[in-house]
C-alpha cells in the first residue's frame, strides 16, 4: 500500500527514533538528524515527518508531564511501535541486499 511507504526523510526520522533513548521528543530527533546527516533540519520538517509516521502506525505519541522549562506546557513524546521497528529492519535488509549486489560487481 502506497500510504505505508516511507520517503527518505521519514526513514531517517524513524531510524533516529529507533536509535535514541527515551523520552523521545522532537528536539533531540532534530539534533540527531542534523548530526548524522550533516545537513540543516527544520523543526517543521521533523514535526511533519513525526505526524506522517504516526498516521502510518509506525509511532504513537502522548503528552508527557508538564515542564517548568516550557511554561507549564507538556511535551509530546513518541514511541516506536512494533510495526515501526519491523519496517526499519525490513528497509535495512533491503539496502544490505542491494549493496551486496553492488559489491559483487554486478554494476558495470
Amino acid at each position: 500500500m502506497k500510504g505505508d511507504r516511507l520517503g527518505e526523510f521519514e526513514e531517517f526520522t524513524l531510524l533516529a527514533l529507533c536509535a535514541l533513548d527515551a523520552p523521545l521528543y522532537a528536539v533531540p530527533v532534530q539534533r540527531f538528524l542534523e548530526a548524522q546527516t550533516d545537513r540543516d533540519v527544520s523543526m517543521g520538517a521533523v514535526y511533519a515527518a513525526l505526524g506522517r509516521l504516526e498516521a502510518k502506525g509506525f509511532l504513537r505519541s502522548s503528552l508527557g508531564p508538564a515542564s517548568g522549562h516550557r511554561g507549564g506546557k507538556p511535551k509530546r513524546v513518541y514511541d516506536v511501535t512494533a510495526s515501526g521497528f519491523r519496517t526499519a529492519r525490513s528497509l535495512h535488509h533491503a539496502r544490505v541486499r542491494i549493496w551486496q549486489l553492488i559489491g559483487e560487481g554486478r554494476r558495470s
